[in-house]
């Protein structure tokens, strides 16, 4: 057992495997009991439900028969075609399945070792940032013999029925599964991360470039081993299961098993007017109704393609409930996808990898405003009261990933509570030295807002510059206790980490070196009619901040002598009376040349607004000017949680 898995209900399999072995009984889970509780926490059951064995229901009962695919699959009468959607996209991943069903030979029924069956089976869902081990008895739910929720459409076949157990146990009920999201259960299945996108909001019916990104990224998320499901949104007063006229259903998860971009031959090209097919594969979680529209199973353009080209292109259709459109036609008539990365942080691989930092952290409720953790969105007063977390960008600019996901609710559906809180976070370029909280917003720039949704999981993909950034989850309303965990991934390693101190500490050293008795901000905006330094008439020109023993030094700014810095500093001081010298410089390779400095005395009431100071020589304020002058906003204030 890897030392990374926890135990559910500290729950020991092989334990308990031996015990009823020993014993030759068959297990009952006594923390998932066969009873009404397990499956309901609201509703009575339709019909007297009877907890029936895979032994009692067939002959030769098996977890697997003739391998796993996505097409073993159907819904029963539980509305969770977004669990069956899951388990579609999973059942297309070997890698991936294999640590949902760990040891899966090993749990397989053996007809000639009846002794060694013990009707217990283990299951491993990644569960808020942990991979969790899940054990079940095989008792399942049955009325009139029949399995009454999810079930493979092989009768003496039991994988998809005993993993929905399993799901159903850390959910606290059957019930509680009801009306979940598919891309929730991929990120359970996989610890993938999961961005949900509207359609209809993108205007990606209509926007043909951003169809064409769209596609392009769809792409690359299949090829690298993601999961895809989409669906269509009830509008307000219409009901869900209702089949539209193109024959898709309305409220209903579908897996995606295939995209493909094709060239088509001259024939083809000639046929369908174009040089390249954008094709989409889908499969519908009842196996059977599908798509009636262009490409549907017996509509005109099969025609035009013979069976040898469908081969060559890769447009094959393998079973019932799968179908193909163009990706126009998925665009116009889905209303939301759910895609699942599986980001890549391994150094072995030929792709990508990525840098990943995770952090587990909580909204947490406090009178003491410096310790309240729940300040609600950025609309709000109180929004610095929450959580913030400070992270390096090191290269010029960076892809940034972001997943923010909230605890998950439906084990308080017994409660009366288990819905989704509305979450997002906002991202701040900060002062490049900051390690403290940030009190006040003055020169920080608001970089960029994820959406605020009341989904599990909240996802941001940006391009950052250099520098130093705050990430600040919250919840979209003030005072909402919960949990979450942030995932960061970024090409180099990022530092990601809480900020909890609000100011320097307090140390025995204060006492005898002094301790900071001024916060002073600077952002220096940029640096205008420096002198020249080459031939070509340009300069590379850097800025040197320095407060006492410190020193903060800006990215150079090549070949200009007009260059825009936007460096911001933050400097607690202990001598309130040494000015603090912003220097420019020359960047040469064999010496720097100094070009310019001005002193600022950075009093608290000196003016807050943007000023221009002359650059002047090395000394006092009363040096000789030089050619130059630099734009800068200085904050300065004798209440250390002030800035």
């Amino acid at each position: 057992m890897s030392s990374s898995v926890h135990l559910f209900r500290d729950q020991k399999y092989h334990e308990l495997k031996g015990q009823c072995i020993q014993q030759r009984r068959l297990f009952e889970d006594p923390e998932f009991p066969a009873s009404d509780e397990s499956l309901f926490y609201q509703r009575a059951p339709p019909k007297k439900v009877e907890w029936k064995r895979p032994k009692d229901l067939c002959e030769d009962p098996r977890l697997f028969v003739n391998g796993i695919s996505s097409h073993d699959l159907h819904q029963g009468s539980l509305g969770n075609c977004w669990f069956v959607a899951a388990c579609s996209c999973l059942a297309l991943r070997k890698s991936l399945w294999q640590q949902v069903i760990p040891d899966f030979e090993e749990q397989e029924w053996d007809p000639k070792k009846t002794e060694k069956y013990a009707g217990i089976f283990r299951f491993r869902f990644w569960c808020f940032g942990k991979w969790t081990e899940v054990v079940v008895d095989d008792l399942l739910p049955t009325i009139d013999g029949k399995l009454i929720y999810c079930h493979s459409n092989v009768k003496n076949e039991f994988w998809s029925a005993l993993l929905e157990k399993a799901y159903a146990k850390l959910a606290g009920s059957y019930e509680a599964l009801d009306g979940g999201s598919a891309a929730d259960a991929i990120v359970d299945f996989t610890g993938a991360v999961a961005e949900s996108i509207d359609l209809v909001q993108g205007k990606y019916s209509e926007i043909i470039s951003e169809q064409m990104k769209l596609f392009e990224d769809l792409l690359k998320v299949h090829k690298r081993g993601g999961l895809i499901s989409c669906f269509i949104t009830a509008s307000s007063g219409s009901a869900n299961e209702v089949e539209t006229e193109m024959g898709l259903i309305i409220g209903h998860a579908y897996s995606v098993t295939a995209i493909r971009k094709l060239q088509l031959g001259e024939r083809l090209t000639f046929s369908f007017k174009a040089e390249k097919l954008f094709m989409i594969r889908l499969r519908n979680p009842w196996g059977k109704r599908e798509w009636n529209g262009a490409w549907s199973d017996n509509s005109e353009e099969w025609k035009k393609v013979s069976n040898a080209e469908c081969k060559r292109l890769g447009l094959t259709v393998e079973n019932d409930g799968e179908f193909w459109m163009t990706f126009e036609d998925w665009c116009k008539n889905f209303t939301d996808v759910d895609i699942c990365r599986i980001v890549n942080t391994s150094y072995f691989s030929i792709h990508k990898t990525w840098e990943k930092k995770m952090m587990h952290g909580a909204w947490a409720k406090n009178s003491e405003p410096l310790l309240n953790r729940c300040g609600g969105c950025f609309d709000n007063k109180t929004f610095l009261q929450n959580p913030q977390y400070v992270f390096d960008v090191k290269k010029t600019e960076d892809k940034v990933l972001v997943s923010l996901q909230q605890e998950d609710q439906r084990r308080y559906k017994k409660e009366g509570k288990g819905e989704n809180i509305t979450i997002g976070f906002e991202i701040f370029k900060v002062e490049d030295n900051r390690s403290y909280r940030l009190h006040k917003l003055t020169v920080q720039e608001r970089v960029a807002t994820s959406p605020y949704i009341n989904t599990r999981t909240v996802f941001l993909k940006r391009i950052l510059k250099q520098g130093r950034y705050i990430l600040i989850p919250t919840t979209y309303l003030p005072g909402i206790a919960t949990k979450f965990i942030l995932r960061l991934f970024t090409d180099v390693p990022s530092k990601l980490r809480e900020l909890t101190a609000d100011k320097p500490k307090m140390t025995c050293w204060s006492l005898l070196c002094g301790y900071p008795r001024r916060v002073t901000q600077i952002k220096i905006h940029s640096a205008e009619g420096l002198q020249k330094q080459d031939r070509s008439g340009g300069a590379d020109p850097y800025v040197l901040i320095k407060c006492e023993n410190q020193k903060v030094r800006s990215p150079v700014q090549h070949d200009t002598t007009s260059a825009i810095f936007n460096t911001q500093v933050i400097f607690y001081r202990k001598n309130i009376d040494s000015p603090i010298i912003v220097q420019v410089w020359n960047s040469n390779i064999l010496c720097d040349q100094f070009l310019g400095q001005a002193l600022l005395a950075a009093s608290p009431s000196d003016p807050r607004e943007q000023q221009t100071l002359q650059l002047r020589g090395r000394g006092s304020q009363e040096a000789d000017e030089v050619p130059g002058h630099i734009t800068v906003k200085v904050f300065s204030s004798d209440d250390l949680v002030e800035l």
